[in-house]
């Protein structure tokens, strides 16, 4: 089967389509004949080596790599003890994980049944397949903030994956958004519902102030801004961040580190985001779609910063 991988850490030059053996599913496995896949930040991050250096557990070593956090495409393979639903012939999605041999950007992929679930109706599987990693992230943000019905949330990087589902997620639960962008995106996060959007950048702290002096109860931090968004948070209030990052706890303000991997198996969150996406509650943006051979181009494009949306693989 062909995948798209690497064989060396480097720069984008070392990624390349590979030939490998097709994977098969075992007990409490399906295996995905994949339509699509979305291309992410964190795969350059692994490509760099750098992830094998930060979390090698996570990362062991190998031969080969493929990369990839998530795909869509149809069944055509079912291991014993999978829940009935997950049927040969039918559409789903999935939370792959990028190690060794393992991840999402390949033809033929086999995950965990927990970590797959049925596509949304009414949605191409090109879309379906930029949903779970990012939604999933944010979701454990906002439920690392715990916070109830009628809270302010401000969000960083709101044009962003994280930041946008964050958008969306924090709305659907009830809280009052106030979220950064560029100007360029200001139409794009008031389109996906936050209340106040203020001009992104290091005065987003002091800009959230003026508009609620005593600060929010939490903040998203989608777009890694790091310990200047303490600023922004009234005391006692919290922060869900995204890269590891935990900052000072003066004031009482809590930092929550979060990471995906935690929840990659979470059944029941994956098939709330999946109705949430199906009902229309959270948007499905695509940058655009690549071959297998343009897999460098959209590296390049989730790389350098900007887009809006993902880059699709499709196969």
């Amino acid at each position: 089967m062909k995948a798209v991988g690497f064989t060396e850490f480097g720069g984008r030059e070392v990624m390349r389509v590979l030939e490998l053996p097709e994977p098969h599913a075992g007990p409490g496995q399906v295996r995905i004949k994949v339509a699509s896949a979305a291309v992410h930040p964190a795969d350059a991050n692994i490509r760099k080596g750098l992830s094998a250096q930060y979390d090698p557990e996570s990362n062991p070593p190998s031969d080969v790599y493929v990369v990839g956090w998530e795909i869509a495409g149809t069944i055509d393979e079912v291991g014993d003890g999978v829940r009935p639903e997950l049927r040969v012939d039918v559409e789903a999605i999935a939370i792959t994980e990028p190690k060794l041999n393992l991840g999402g950007q390949a033809q033929y992929v086999v995950v965990p049944a927990e970590s797959v679930v049925l596509a949304p109706k009414g949605i191409d599987l090109t879309a379906a397949s930029t949903l779970l990693m990012s939604a999933l992230t944010a979701q454990m943000g906002m439920d690392a903030l715990a916070l109830t019905p009628g809270a302010t949330i401000a969000v960083t990087g709101a044009a962003g994956g994280i930041g946008g589902y964050a958008v969306q997620l924090a709305k659907a639960a009830g809280a009052t958004v106030i979220a950064d962008a560029a100007e360029k995106d200001r139409d794009l996060v008031k389109s996906l519902g936050a209340d106040h959007v203020l001009p992104r950048g290091t005065e987003f702290p002091a800009a959230v102030r003026q508009l609620l002096p005593e600060g929010v109860d939490g903040v998203i931090d989608g777009g890694s801004v790091g310990d200047s968004i303490a600023a922004a948070v009234r005391d006692g209030g919290a922060i869900a961040t995204f890269k590891g990052f935990s900052g000072d706890t003066d004031r009482g303000v809590r930092w929550f580190p979060v990471f995906v991997y935690d929840r990659i198996r979470d059944t029941a969150a994956l098939t709330r985001l999946r109705d949430q996406a199906e009902s229309g509650a959270l948007t499905l943006r695509v940058a655009g779609t690549y071959p297998l051979e343009q897999v460098v181009e959209a590296q390049r494009l989730v790389e350098e910063g900007g887009v809006r949306g993902r880059p699709v693989l499709v196969f």
